[in-house]
């Protein structure tokens, strides 16, 4: 039973010496990148294993697995179960320059049919955006006719980018999502660039947007559940940042508090999500049907539409921010049956699907409501319940929509988190936010870390809309640089395997539309724009400091490189070469079944210091290489209740 991704004994068809990263690097061509790739694919996967034409996934040459550590902003469908196991010498972030961690595990995927697929990247797109946006688009375009045109390209768009991260994922099987795909196509500095503005602005922006939701929900429930006429002006900011901020303090205790609060909470969180949403789609259409429309859809729908480019960008930055987690679509490729035919199936079926639903959702929202009320509120979804069945109707959407903004803000705290203490850990960040309570076992530093920072978007951040406009102009920068860079594969690499190869006309529209997006912020929302530039410039110097040698450091910044620093391997992937210091153990384990040798062999997937192991359960041998200290090796293997017999180190 072989480790499925063994990166001492990954090889390229093209040369059979290892080699190490000595920038500069060379041109890659097609034909060289094609064979490194396919060098990096997993072999003997679970998916290989079960059909030849399936491809595995090996870890991103840029080190963090977004998969887990970057969920989407809007999205409370996350396991923090996923990542709470890979703390604490359980999971590696590998090196931000490009290398391959050399602690880091192979995915187990579970073949999934092609349903599943489609119901994950729903509910990853379906978060509290559809509850709170409408308002900033009806105030941006100021008609119910182009309100719903706007939405309606907002889902075209998040559909044509999806498709083209489907390519990007198939062409570049390596984990890590956008950053691997930056690296690949850039080098490293862009990728860590993502990553950066990634941790220091888009997570905790991103939940400073989530709590402010929470909060105006919350606040609405308690201030003016009993009045019948409510404005959004009647409540008071401080009010707001406050509930918002105590929020964010609560779901920090819990982080530090607890190591997993469990998965099923999050199928909790997401069903009710899901059920606010159906129920605002199928109420709207019963009054529809009944003929009690509001004057929004008896008036002409473009009349007094806004003739402003730029209102119309802002407008998009808010239907962009509710289909937020498009980008994690590619992720369920590797976990379908047949996925050559099922990933563009899976994609195009659940773009359509949230397409339609959150159309439907908007109409909804003017059958019962008139445009101006829409256009005013950040609680649409409470509006609408207490128009329909009064101040009971109100408390029930703003509870359930407050919910699921709840469990949205612990899933993202609970990721973040985790992925701030393995950046520590590699000294991206210092080394202090690396380190997890001695008792407890949680990143307490990380965590109060990602809480300053959130707190801080939260009381200075312009509020609401405001913030949303920060993460839509900083996470489409990237992304827009990650189409691009599919364009760019198509004439530089054109012999590149693409299992999935979407229509040319399909990146080209994205970054089309992206680049008129990015350029509107200059005129629309220039403070928006000024400080997504200074958060991303203010990651270059970082990752200068941190790729130099502890040694040529000043003292007082030396923290800031690790002082062991590690072998890393080509950019292009044609090697994956490991620390200096490894070493290969032999221990002899009384295993009775597969059941035993599967206990050890997911203690040693998740162990810190490992890079390849082998386990006989024949022979009752585990054969493991790495960094990892002899004591403390087999310190891991007993706790899985095995008899080790002996143990010694081979080299």
């Amino acid at each position: 039973m072989s480790r499925n991704a063994s990166y001492t004994r990954l090889k390229s068809p093209v040369d059979d010496e290892e080699e190490v990263y000595s920038p500069p690097l060379l041109p890659r061509q097609s034909r060289d990148s094609e064979d490194s790739l396919r060098a990096l694919e997993i072999s003997e996967g679970p998916l290989t294993s079960m059909s030849p034409r399936q491809r595995g996934r090996s870890y991103s040459i840029s080190g963090f697995d977004f998969q887990q550590d970057l969920l989407p902003l809007t999205s409370s469908l996350s396991d923090p179960e996923a990542v709470i196991h890979a703390e604490a010498g359980e999971k590696n972030l590998g090196l931000i320059n490009g290398a391959l961690g050399n602690n880091t595990s192979a995915l187990c995927l579970t073949c999934k049919p092609l349903g599943e697929g489609i119901a994950l990247v729903v509910g990853l797109q379906i978060g509290s955006g559809i509850f709170s946006s409408p308002g900033v688009v009806v105030a941006n375009t100021h008609s119910v006719g182009a309100s719903l045109t706007v939405w309606l390209v907002s889902g075209l768009l998040a559909w044509t980018g999806a498709s083209s991260f489907a390519e990007l994922g198939s062409a570049i099987p390596l984990n890590g999502g956008a950053q691997a795909y930056l690296a690949y196509a850039y080098g490293p500095l862009i990728s860590y660039l993502f990553a950066w503005t990634a941790i220091i602005a888009l997570k905790p922006g991103g939940n400073a947007v989530i709590s402010l939701i929470f909060a105006e929900y919350l606040n609405r429930i308690f201030w003016h559940t009993t009045r019948d006429d409510v404005s959004p002006d009647d409540l008071p900011q401080w009010a707001i940042k406050l509930t918002a901020i105590g929020a964010v303090l609560f779901v920090t205790l819990l982080c530090i508090a607890a190591r997993n609060l469990g998965s099923r909470a999050a199928v909790i969180f997401t069903s009710v999500k899901v059920l606010a949403l159906v129920s605002v789609t199928i109420l709207g259409i019963v009054q529809l049907a009944r003929g009690r429309a509001s004057t929004s859809l008896t008036t002409p729908l473009f009349e007094g539409s806004s003739r402003s480019p730029s209102a119309y960008s802002l407008a998009l930055y808010s239907g962009l921010w509710a289909f937020d987690g498009w980008d994690q679509a590619n992720y369920v490729g590797g976990e379908l049956t047949n996925p050559e035919k099922n990933i563009p199936r899976a994609i195009h079926s659940s773009m359509a699907i949230v397409t339609v639903l959150f159309l439907l959702a908007n109409v909804s929202y003017f059958v019962v409501l008139d445009k101006a009320t829409v256009g005013l509120s950040n609680t649409v979804a409470m509006d609408f319940g207490r128009k329909l069945f009064g101040p009971v109707g109100g408390f029930v959407f703003a509870f359930m929509v407050a919910f699921s903004c709840f469990g949205a803000l612990n899933g993202s705290f609970f990721t973040t988190s985790r992925l701030i203490y393995a950046a520590g850990r590699e000294h991206f960040l210092p080394e202090v936010f690396g380190r997890l309570h001695k008792s407890r076992g949680t990143p307490l530093n990380a965590s109060l870390l990602q809480a300053a920072i959130t707190i801080t978007f939260i009381l200075i951040g312009g509020g609401f809309r405001s913030l949303i406009n920060f993460s839509v102009v900083a996470s489409w920068g990237f992304y827009f640089l990650t189409v691009l860079g599919l364009v760019i594969l198509r004439v530089k690499e054109p012999n590149l395997e693409r299992p999935y190869k979407t229509f040319i006309i399909t990146p080209l529209t994205f970054c089309g539309v992206a680049l008129f997006l990015l350029c509107m912020p200059i005129i629309a929302a220039p403070l928006e724009a000024m400080a997504v530039l200074g958060f991303v410039a203010a990651g270059i110097p970082v990752y200068y400091i941190t790729h130099r040698k502890s040694e040529e450091l000043p003292r007082p910044l030396a923290f800031l490189r690790s002082p062991h620093p590690q072998t890393i391997c080509l950019l292009d992937n044609k090697r994956a070469s490991i620390s200096m210091s490894d070493h290969t153990y032999k221990f002899d384990v009384k295993m009775t079944c597969s059941g035993c040798s599967g206990a050890v062999e997911r203690v040693l997937k998740k162990t810190d210091g490992v890079s390849s192991y082998d386990i006989s359960l024949e022979k009752q041998e585990v054969l493991v290489k790495g960094s990892i200290p002899y004591d403390d090796l087999l310190e891991k293997i007993k706790k899985t209740g095995k008899e080790v017999r002996s143990g010694t180190t081979i080299e």
